[in-house]
């Protein structure tokens, strides 16, 4: 009975969570500047702060449902986590870049698409006076996942904007290095095994790093609505979008 009634209560969030998926969430800066996200889909990010468009890692027709990138605006500013197909697509970002867009990736990327701009794990560029972006490690831990995303390759990235502090995950597990970010208001983290996240592995990265608001993303059929419970009374707001 305890497991159908806690089947229910999982079946009721995720499903709250996926209605509103689209809606756009809102934030303000320090100065009263406005910071959209837009969750398109799995890996794939829409932000707009103050007008300054940000696309991350847009996917077009390589992961379901298929995006339309020539339906949104073209972007400013486009960022690449890793080459994995369901993070990195041409055809996408010529859809949305113009001669005057900053890419920026991992080196990997950048040996495939010279078009953007490389950044290592630690580097970091101030792309306007209130916006920063830094490169942040992102890898697999556990024995035998190595090889998913080997140390050192792939990126996660903090974005200030105005300073709202946004971390993006990318494609890691739970790494020491979590420990030293400071300060998130938002964070976006991967929930899916074996490439990235347990449930388990996402609640300790969000103890972790205590951000204001958690965005669970990249989780498949990971039962991620787990997390909203087992976080329930950190003081952490978590918003379930339809990042599947």
């Amino acid at each position: 009975m305890k497991k159908t009634i806690l089947t229910m209560l999982l079946t009721a969030i995720v499903a709250a969570g996926c209605n509103a998926a689209q809606k756009v969430d809102e934030f303000t800066t320090k100065s009263g500047k406005r910071v959209t996200f837009t969750c398109i889909k799995h890996a794939s990010i829409q932000i707009n702060y103050n007008g300054t468009e940000i696309q991350i890692d847009p996917v077009g027709f390589g992961v379901q449902p298929t995006t339309d990138y020539n339906q949104f605006p073209k972007a400013n500013i486009i960022l690449i986590t890793h080459e994995h197909k369901d993070h990195f697509d041409r055809e996408a970002i010529t859809c949305v870049r113009t001669p005057a867009t900053s890419i920026y990736s991992n080196t990997a990327v950048y040996n495939m698409f010279r078009n953007s701009i490389p950044l290592s794990n630690g580097d970091s560029i101030q792309y306007a006076s209130d916006i920063k972006i830094e490169a942040v490690p992102a890898y697999n831990t556990t024995p035998g996942r190595e090889q998913f995303h080997p140390k050192g390759r792939d990126n996660g990235y903090i974005l200030t904007l105005d300073g709202l502090r946004v971390y993006i995950a990318g494609d890691t597990e739970d790494i020491p290095e979590m420990e030293r970010l400071k300060d998130i208001d938002i964070a976006f983290l991967p929930c899916n095994q074996p490439y990235t996240m347990t449930v388990e592995q996402l609640v300790k990265a969000a103890k972790t790093i205590k951000p204001k608001v958690l965005f669970p993303y990249h989780y498949n059929n990971t039962p991620v609505a787990k997390a909203v419970m087992q976080l329930a009374g950190s003081g952490i707001d978590v918003r379930i979008r339809d990042y599947q």
